[in-house]
């Protein structure tokens, strides 16, 4: 004779094991889903970084083959070629905005030697010591470096992020090359 587990006990062994089983389950789904969350954000933060060094690359670019215009003061070749930089770097940023409180221009630029600034955007030339100093600034090096504010979607992970003063974290692309 076999002896054979009456319904009701083989019925209450199951219900606590489905019941740990649950409980398991919700204690591993918790840390799991808060990676998959920093996954994300870091996603959209690494997308905004790629599109943002891109973006500066083309508009530093755009300085280095800016053609001089000899009918012009180099100051006014200086800001023509300024407003080209900005102008490349909004019209490459693809899906990332180009507009306040993300990217921040004032309209007017800054001087300060060969350093202009208009908002997030800073222009900078540099002669190196074996080229010599002209106005078309050919064989000078221009600095392109842009500061966006990207927004951080997820509050958990946020809070583990720098960031500034509006809750955003910034994100820089800086490029030098030579002015052909």
């Amino acid at each position: 004779m076999r002896f054979m587990a009456r319904p009701d006990r083989v019925r209450g062994r199951r219900s606590r094991a489905e019941g740990q089983s649950l409980v398991e389950f919700a204690l591993v789904l918790t840390p799991l889903f808060l990676i998959l969350l920093g996954i994300i954000q870091f996603g959209f933060i690494f997308n905004a970084y790629i599109t943002i060094t891109n973006a500066t690359r083309e508009a530093a670019r755009e300085a280095t083959i800016y053609v001089f215009d000899r009918s012009q003061t180099a100051a006014a070749n200086d800001a023509a070629r300024n407003a080209v930089v900005l102008t490349t770097f909004r019209n490459s940023l693809n899906l990332l905005s180009p507009t306040t409180p993300y990217f921040t221009t004032s309209g007017t630029w800054t001087q300060s030697g060969d350093t202009f600034t208009n908002g997030d955007l800073t222009v900078t030339y540099a002669v190196p010591g074996d080229v010599t100093a002209s106005d078309p600034r050919t064989g000078q090096t221009v600095t392109a470096r842009v500061r966006y504010h990207q927004d951080l979607l997820i509050p958990l992970i946020s809070g583990l992020l720098p960031r500034d003063a509006d809750g955003r974290m910034v994100l820089t692309g800086e490029v030098t090359m030579v002015i052909n």
